[in-house]
């Protein structure tokens, strides 16, 4: 393939896919990842895309822009899985345990349902709908209680706004799992939505214990809304393609960084 073709293709996966992997590219593309290395910094500097620390993102992503559930599960799934897997070791049986709306969180979801039971409280209708599914078609020793939250639905199906805030208000949470758009050394955990940032925030508020889920992606990421700074949350788990700039700041800020394994592989 010609160096335009190749060009062409990285830029329309990039436009496709909004996040990128190196390794993912230089499979599809039949290169080397150093040829797509150089490649991504080429296309960088004639701004069709931003390098991030493994792969690329689409330029300047706007504070406000807020892609929807169904295109933001199809990324990075392996790292979100790994996320999920090291996330739900920290859940005991009896548990009031928090889950805001998100694709990782929605991982976590997924290997809880069959895990101890617990009480859910969450904003995400797709939760909910993972849990009420295993409720009716798994053992029955598996059941947990679910809380869903109303409100008005987002792009990403979080139910979000006054309704949600005041229902988050009236609850103690043992622990909470909060999905983020963006991490930021100043900005700290943000999201482009300033109803579901409200929201966030009583989430929060409402948990003993905060541990942020975001893969390393989204490090560097803002959004219009700051939900947290990063002393306010006990924990991150990331995973083991956060840049170690990231590492050091979130070492230094938060109570504990975690990096998840990539699947098959110890910690």
């Amino acid at each position: 393939m010609l160096p335009a073709a190749r060009h062409q293709a990285i830029v329309d996966v990039v436009q496709r896919e909004r996040v990128v992997r190196v390794s993912d590219l230089a499979q599809q593309l039949g290169v080397s990842l150093m040829t797509v290395r150089r490649d991504i910094e080429l296309l960088e500097e004639g701004g069709k895309l931003e390098r991030i620390h493994g792969g690329a993102k689409l330029p300047g992503d706007a504070s406000t822009h807020e892609p929807g559930f169904e295109q933001k599960s199809t990324q990075l799934t392996a790292e979100k899985r790994a996320i999920a897997v090291e996330a739900a070791a920290l859940v005991q049986e009896g548990m009031a345990v928090g889950l805001s709306a998100g694709t990782t969180t929605w991982a976590l979801a997924k290997e809880l349902v069959n895990g101890p039971p617990i009480t859910v409280v969450t904003n995400s209708v797709r939760i909910a709908d993972l849990f009420h599914h295993a409720a009716s078609t798994g053992p029955a020793r598996y059941s947990s209680t679910v809380i869903l939250i109303g409100g008005q639905r987002t792009p990403s199906d979080a139910l979000v706004g006054p309704i949600a805030t005041s229902a988050l208000k009236q609850l103690h949470l043992d622990l909470l799992f909060l999905g983020v758009h963006g991490m930021d050394s100043a900005a700290g955990f943000t999201t482009p939505n300033l109803l579901e940032a409200e929201t966030d925030r009583a989430f929060v508020s409402a948990a003993r214990r905060t541990v942020v889920l975001a893969d390393h992606t989204k490090w560097g990421v803002l959004g219009i809304s700051s939900i947290a700074s990063l002393d306010d949350v006990d924990e991150v788990i990331s995973d083991s393609g956060l840049g170690s700039d990231a590492q050091r700041v979130l070492q230094d800020r938060v109570g504990r960084l975690r990096l998840a394994p990539a699947l098959g592989q110890s910690a």
